[in-house]
Order: C-alpha cells, then structure tokens, then sequence
C-alpha cells in the first residue's frame, strides 16, 4: 500500500524555509571555512602551530553548551532562543570578517560555536512542535538531513573558489544577509512557544553538564589526562544532581528511555565514525595519492549527492520500516560500505573502488542521521522536545569534535602513513558495525514494556 507524502502549506514553507535555512547556512559556513582555515590563519598573523584552535574555539562551546541550551528554549522560549542565536551569529560573523589579530579571529569563533548550540536544538525543537509526530514530521527531519548533506558538500565545493576569488573574510561575511533575513522573517512566521507555571532552572546541573562537557571535550583535543578525569567527575556530579534536584535539567526518566538513549548512541557513532572515515579519506586523496584540495573536493562532491538524495527518502524508508530498522540498516551501511577504503593502495585507479564505497557510506550515513533524530525526539511531549533536540544536538556536536583527534591518534601509531590510515579505517569499521549492533538489539521490542509503541515505530495492543 502506498502512502501520499504530507503537504505543505504556503505558511509551513515559510517556516521550513526559515528553519530548514539557518541549518543549511551552518553546514556551508562549516565546511568554508575548514577550506578557509590555512589563509584565515595567516591573514591574522597566526601561527601554523595555533590552526587547529581556530576549529577548537568553535568546537568547545558549540559541544559544551548544546544540551542547556536546549533546555533553556523549553523553559524561556525557543523562538527567543533562536532569535538570540542569529543575533550572536550576526555579530560573531562581522567579527570574524573584521579580525585583524587571532584574539579577534577566536573570540568571534567561539561565539559562532555558541551560536550554533543554541540555533540547532531550537531550530530542531521548533521543527518537532509545528510538525505532527509520524510521516509529517518524518518528512521535515528528512529534508533537514538532506539540507545539512547539501551544505557540507556545497560549503566543500564551493568553499575554495569563494577563497580564492574574494578573501577568507567571505567565508564569515557571506553569513550576514542570511541571519538578518532570518532574523526578519522569523517574528513573522513563528509563534513564542508557551510554558506554563512557575520556571526553575536546575544551576548546579547546568553548571556541572557544561562543565564536564567543555572538560571531556577538551581532554581529547589536547589530549588532557587532568582534563579527561575533572570531566567524568563533573559528569557523574551531574548524574547525582539530577537524581536529588526537584527541577532536573534532565530528567533521568527520560534519559533511560530506549529511544534517547540508544538513539544517541547511534547518532554518536554515525557523527564520530563517518567525519573521522572523511577525515582519513582527505589524508589517502591528498598525502598518498598527492591530489589538491580542489580536486579532493570534486572526489567528494560526488558522493555528496547520494547524501542529498538520503534525506527524503530515509522519511519514507521510516514511515514504512519504522526508525529501529532504518537507524540500524543506516549504521551499518555506513560502516559496511567503509570496509573496502581499509584495502585501498597508493595507485590511483583505487578511486575506482573509492567512490562507489563514498557514495553507498554516505547514504547510509545521512540516513542514520535522519533516522537517530527521529528516533532521539519520538514519543515525548511538546515541552520535553527542547531537552530531546538539545541532547541529539548534543550528540552530534561531541561526536563531530572527537572522532577525528581519535582515529587520527590511532593513526599515529604507524610509522608507515598508509598503514596508520588503514589502521584506523579498520577501527572505524569494528566502532560503526559494533554500534548498529547495539542500537539493533537495544532498540528491539520488549513484551513487557509499557507503551503502546515499540521503538520500531509499529503500533501494538498492551495488556492484552
């Protein structure tokens, strides 16, 4: 039986266009600037030594900050929340073009880290409250994933000739027209979500979540034994916290649910793994087989477009297969479709064998994207959809900033260069097939649960 995909008003296009528009504009931004961070460097005096702080400044708040944040937008309002996060993406962009020295150029990449923690979980929790539960909103997180694909391999292919033809500075300023729109458009077109009764905030929680995030996260940047331990710490204070606090920031009832949790997992492991394999992948095109940035890009641009195509029809694959079957299947193409880079040698006819095993990884990568999300935001309230965003948010965040430093690390270990990549392409392959085990089995229906819908998304009689 076939289904009609869900419509969409002129005024839902609107705000699709709003939404769907400032994830898109960060993904581009993203991958411009990491083309952009050599001159960027240079421009402002920096040295090569202190490149990889113009990632790290962004990374620290964007990870750290996330799940308050989310949070925040349930208690205070999320069109507020996103109205504040393209006001300090404005400012943050203007900086970052005006940047004469590297305080300039960090502070203003810090406060497009933080940006991006408050935008993405209130823009995604503006998505799952306008947006019905089931095939409607399956739909919308569908095209948020194709969007977010599109714009990480726009920013990719793009990014090099806007460089070099203009400055790095377009890398920041290019951001500028799009926040003011937004900024515009939205008052317009979304309404202030509602609280009711008195507002309290959890501070110690607050405090110790962000904390051992910004700990943890740093520890595996800079590789800080002192950092990692004062993390774990904070973390566990949090868990205590939460347990005694009368107003959690995060409910631990919901943290144990199967779908938040192992959807994380899943999400941390298709974020981590899939941007560490682009990571090594850059390293064999670029150090082994000596191709340039340019044409790195065009090798990549290709696979890019299965990543486009992915989101809306992971939607579909869902509503007919149920998110527990798509998330598994996603992460397990993703680390399948991986196995054959673990071979490849230093001739270059290996991109033969390269680019199909891209472009079939990619897929599964943005449907396990798609699928994660979906399945992290389902069967919760309204007012509990800012902490669900917030903590897949958070998810991707992390896992983004520490799957590199780790396999590159492992990398490392290899005197041969090949070899190291090899190594840790196989480690990629053992982390990714090991998750969507986990999510497959974690997520598996149980008779005895209470609730009239399994993880898989299938409807079930209880208590009969």
């Amino acid at each position: 039986m076939t289904t009609t995909p869900p419509r969409f008003d002129t005024r839902q296009r609107l705000i699709l266009l709003v939404l769907l528009g400032a994830g898109f504009m960060l993904s581009v931004d993203f991958s411009i600037l990491n083309v952009a961070l050599p001159e960027a460097g240079a421009g402002v005096g920096m040295e090569l030594t202190a490149l990889p702080w113009i990632t790290s400044a962004f990374a620290l708040p964007a990870a750290g900050f996330t799940l308050l944040f989310g949070r925040l937008g349930d208690l205070f309002g999320r069109r507020r929340l996103f109205l504040t996060a393209m006001a300090v993406l404005t400012a943050a962009s203007l900086l970052g073009g005006l940047a004469s020295t590297p305080e300039m150029l960090l502070t203003a990449r810090a406060l497009q880290g933080l940006a991006t923690a408050m935008t993405i979980p209130a823009a995604l929790s503006l998505l799952t409250t306008t947006f019905t539960e089931g095939a409607t909103r399956d739909r919308v997180l569908g095209l948020n994933g194709a969007l977010l694909a599109g714009g990480f391999t726009v920013g990719a292919l793009a990014g090099g000739t806007l460089v070099g033809l203009l400055s790095w500075r377009a890398a920041f300023l290019i951001n500028i027209p799009v926040t003011v729109a937004i900024l515009v458009l939205t008052p317009i077109l979304i309404g202030e979500s509602r609280r009711t009764g008195r507002v309290r905030l959890d501070l110690p929680g607050a405090v110790a979540v962000t904390g051992g995030l910004l700990a943890v996260v740093y520890a595996i940047i800079e590789k800080s034994a002192p950092a990692a331990v004062a993390g774990l710490l904070l973390l566990a204070a949090f868990w205590v916290i939460e347990l005694r606090s009368p107003a959690p920031l995060a409910p631990l009832r919901i943290l144990r649910r199967p779908t938040v949790k192992w959807g994380n997992l899943g999400g941390l492991v298709v974020f981590s793994m899939g941007t560490a394999m682009i990571f090594l992948m850059t390293l064999y095109l670029q150090k082994i087989l000596g191709f340039s940035p340019l044409v790195t890009g065009l090798v990549f641009g290709v696979p890019g477009l299965a990543a486009v195509a992915a989101g809306p029809m992971a939607g579909r694959l869902i509503g007919r297969h149920g998110s527990r079957r798509v998330l598994a299947a996603g992460i397990a193409v993703q680390g399948l479709a991986t196995l054959p880079l673990v071979f490849l040698g230093t001739d270059r006819v290996g991109l033969a064998v390269a680019v199909p095993a891209l472009f079939i990884a990619f897929f599964g990568h943005v449907t396990a994207i798609v699928a994660y999300t979906v399945t992290g935001t389902s069967g919760l309230a309204d007012g509990e959809q800012g902490l669900a965003t917030g903590l897949t948010s958070m998810t991707q965040n992390v896992a983004i900033t520490v799957g590199i430093p780790i396999l590159a690390a492992i990398a490392a270990t290899r005197t041969d260069e090949l070899g190291g990549i090899h190594l840790a392409l196989s480690v990629d392959v053992a982390a990714t097939l090991t998750g969507a085990a986990l999510v497959w089995f974690g997520l598996r229906p149980r008779g005895d649960r209470r609730s009239a819908v399994q993880a898989d998304g299938d409807t079930v009689a209880v208590g009969a």
